[in-house]
């Protein structure tokens, strides 16, 4: 039944409840204490953490209140801890353990007067009487758009959603019609984040035309990319944001149901959606005659079994019907018919949450960010050996070298960054000296590589070209539905070739082979995972060809990666008596003692597993690893007897 009030005037009702609950929070004459629980926090020991401070704070007399909120980003840092203790600007704390967390209680909360600067990144917020907390240099960096309140707000309290101005953008649409929303994305030229770029603004475009009494739109949430969870960040950490844009698009295209396909391996991801749309139900900001408008919305969840080819738009409708995942032919486009016949919208979780932003600040405003062609904000999960690996959302046209030297650290341990693999697993590897290249759909694909749906594989030195382009082939053939032929045989052909050639028994013709075949799986495939699937290799081919030489002719991996071609010995030298660090770790008891009290490695037993380069002591450093592996030097070493013992 529609309310006799506005769209606007009935959610300024509901947003002063919140606001009020919101600042008294925030004013708390007592500490807040924010912990992230989102999946990465989780499993980083978040609720632990929260259980230590729950226990210190009752052995000490000391009243607090605790508050769980998604993910910040950081997830190098987790567990991450936000303290709003009165006097002093929220505090940004890294690696809180209950151990910490008890530190923390008593130094801070406590006594008052201790931040414990060694576990603090920094402070939320400027402080002219603590100019020395405001060290924050990543959040300078970054232009957090859709991941503004990401780690701030409570997901599953849609009053912390409301009180800093959710659903005003579906209320300001309400007011206005699904048309002038349309019209607000199309000027905003906002191109869809799950990996294509194609203007969202037009696809809804194509589906509004279409004469249908019914028509469908539906949130991809179906991540699969290895290393890839911004869309699980979004859904775990801002739900109600995912809700609005998907709302606004329904607005837009006129359907009135809607449906988040996410997949189950995002089981916090799905209680946290299915929580969100009941409370959006209970105030009226979803279902019938939304905020007392004539719009309805029906919204649920569809759970995927986490099949990499139903991120495909036309593969994921068939999963929806009840059918395997295999992407269709196009035309029909799903914008004209898509499930069960009906004009069906799908677009990513970042596409959707982009568009509230884009409502309630104008095109103009969204267009001032990032580059012409691609307007607005990427988010990367960047993650490998970099120093600070997480979530970073950073304006469209910046250098991957500023991403992940000036935002991400740049390479852990003291190595040289070698190549970073951008747009997924059938993403492009492009080397170090292309780190220059400007982010943005466009750039990216001028260097064979591709935006994709966010993810960043950083490598160094120590990383194999060849073994990166087998790896990712190999799991872009195992997630192939075998619908196309060049797909379903052309990639397990290369996934054969070059794991020939990283056990040394590559030829030099069958490079021109690799090239080839992955014309032809470009040419023969239906969808993008067969299109893009030799990526990886062109690339590698491309920037490292070096690399793939050296395999198949020395019979040698530059990077001393590929195990058949490697070999460990110990340095007699630098190896010190008595310490038995390499002997203790080794699964196969390849070690022994020799006749000098020194260790050595029976290469007959030795798995090349490498555990005993990693349990060495820094001060001595003895463990080498060599290729090929003729290249051990005769150390005349004997085992230990008791013969040579009593000698």
């Amino acid at each position: 039944m529609k309310s006799p009030n506005s769209p606007k005037e009935h959610l300024m009702v509901q947003a002063e409840r919140a606001q009020g609950r919101v600042k008294e929070l925030k004013e708390s004459p007592i500490p807040v204490i924010y912990v992230g629980c989102a999946t990465c926090g989780l499993a980083a020991g978040a609720l632990e953490t929260i259980a230590g401070f729950e226990t210190v704070l009752k052995e000490n007399g000391i009243e607090a209140r605790i508050e769980k909120v998604g993910c910040l980003g950081h997830c190098y840092a987790e567990p991450l801890v936000i303290i709003q203790n009165p006097g002093f600007p929220p505090l940004l704390y890294q690696k809180i353990g209950a151990g910490e967390a008890g530190i923390l209680v008593r130094s801070f909360l406590k006594d008052g007067s201790d931040p414990c600067y060694e576990y603090l990144i920094g402070s939320l917020e400027a402080d002219e009487n603590f100019p020395t907390l405001m060290d924050y240099p990543r959040y300078l960096y970054e232009n957090r758009v859709v991941m503004e309140h990401c780690g701030l707000i409570d997901p599953e309290d849609i009053d912390s959603f409301l009180a800093v101005g959710g659903y005003s953008s579906l209320a300001q649409g309400l007011e206005k019609g699904g048309a002038w929303v349309l019209d607000e994305v199309m000027a905003a030229n906002l191109r869809g984040r799950g990996g294509a770029g194609f203007p969202a603004g037009r696809k809804w475009k194509i589906a509004r035309g279409i004469e249908k009494s019914s028509k469908l739109v539906i949130c991809n949430g179906d991540e699969g990319d290895p290393g890839a969870y911004m869309d699980r960040t979004l859904l775990e950490s801002n739900p109600h944001q995912v809700l609005e844009g998907l709302a606004l698009a329904a607005l837009a295209v006129g359907a009135e149901r809607a449906l988040l396909y996410i997949r189950a391996e995002y089981p916090l991801a799905v209680k946290i959606m299915e929580r969100a749309i009941v409370e959006a139900q209970e105030k009226n900001l979803l279902g019938a005659d939304i905020m007392g408008s004539d719009f309805s919305l029906e919204v649920s969840v569809f759970q995927g079994s986490g099949a990499f080819v139903c991120g495909e738009e036309t593969a994921l409708i068939e999963s929806l019907a009840g059918n395997r995942g295999m992407p269709q032919p196009r035309p029909p486009y799903p914008a004209v018919a898509g499930l069960n016949g009906l004009p069906t919208v799908i677009n990513n979780v970042k596409t959707l949450s982009t568009v509230p932003s884009i409502i309630r600040n104008g095109h103009q405003w969204f267009r001032s960010i990032g580059t012409e062609e691609s307007p607005g904000t990427a988010i990367f999960s960047v993650v490998g050996e970099v120093e600070y690996p997480g979530l970073v959302e950073v304006p469209m046209g910046v250098t991957l070298e500023h991403l992940v030297v000036d935002i991400c650290g740049g390479i852990k341990d003291g190595k040289e960054l070698k190549a970073v693999q951008i747009g997924g697993p059938s993403g492009g590897c492009l080397p170090a000296s292309l780190m220059d290249t400007i982010i943005d759909f466009d750039s990216l694909k001028k260097v064979g590589a591709m935006m994709g749906s966010g993810g960043l594989v950083v490598m160094n030195e120590d990383t194999c070209m060849v073994e990166v382009a087998r790896y990712f082939t190999d799991f872009t053939q195992g997630e192939s539905c075998g619908k196309c032929t060049f797909c379903r045989i052309g990639t397990r052909h290369l996934r054969e070739i070059l794991k020939s050639i990283t056990v040394g028994e590559g030829r030099m013709e069958e490079l021109a082979d690799l090239e080839e075949l992955s014309q032809a799986i470009i040419k023969g495939s239906l969808c993008s995972l067969g299109k893009t699937a030799p990526n990886p290799v062109l690339t590698t081919l491309r920037f490292f060809r070096d690399e793939y030489v050296a395999h198949i002719e020395e019979k040698r991996c530059p990077a001393k990666m590929c195990r058949p071609l490697i070999a460990f010995y110990i340095d007699l030298e630098p190896c010190a008596r008595g310490c038995d660090a390499c002997v203790a770790c080794c699964p196969t008891d390849a070690i022994f003692t020799t006749s000098n009290r020194k260790k050595a490695i029976d290469q007959e037993k030795c798995v090349k597993c490498g555990e005993c380069v990693y349990v060495c002591p820094p001060e001595y450093d003895a463990v080498r690893r060599v290729s090929p592996p003729e290249m051990i030097p005769d150390q005349g070493v004997e085992p230990l007897t008791e013969k040579n013992e009593s000698e």
